[in-house]
């Protein structure tokens, strides 16, 4: 009765070092895809998953701050480029100045996007080097048989 319980125990501990799951990158075309428990997540998703390791959520925050910040730039400008060349298609006397200062907006957004991928992506190596710190690579128990006058017995030490 005492191995079976005690081979429950080593079980039972092994598996909860072993179930940390890592949040998988992928480069597509713009930007990035992220898989946890090979299930597609969102940027939201991702940080609710990474909410527990405190450096790589600030990460995550100002990843996701820049990252709408990139997208009302990027879509402000290009609403601004939009918008005089559909004046010109349709015959009327479009505003290139305007087109100009679209073109300007998206300028400054690609490197406001590609500084927030940065942050998200150094976000989640942190989260996946914190798992690696507690996954079972790590966790090395020692075993000791132990013997008395009422017997022997089996010692972990973690």
């Amino acid at each position: 009765m005492k191995t079976h319980f005690l081979i429950l125990v080593i079980t039972l501990l092994l598996t909860s070092f072993v179930n940390a799951q890592k949040i998988d990158t992928e480069k597509v075309f713009g930007g990035y895809k992220y898989t946890y428990n090979d299930e597609l997540i969102s940027i939201g998703d991702l940080a609710s998953i990474i909410e527990s390791n405190t450096n790589a959520f600030k990460l995550i925050k100002k990843g996701r701050t820049n990252r709408s910040l990139s997208g009302v730039l990027g879509f402000a400008g290009g609403a601004l480029v939009g918008w005089p060349i559909g004046n010109s298609l349709g015959g009327g006397d479009p505003n290139w100045t305007m087109a100009g200062i679209g073109a300007g907006l998206i300028i400054v957004a690609i490197p406001i996007s590609s500084k927030a991928n940065k942050k998200i992506n150094q976000a989640v190596e942190l989260y996946n080097a914190s798992l690696n710190a507690t996954s079972s690579t790590t966790f090395k128990p020692e075993f000791k048989i132990i013997a008395n006058g009422t017997g022997f017995g089996l010692s972990m030490n973690f």
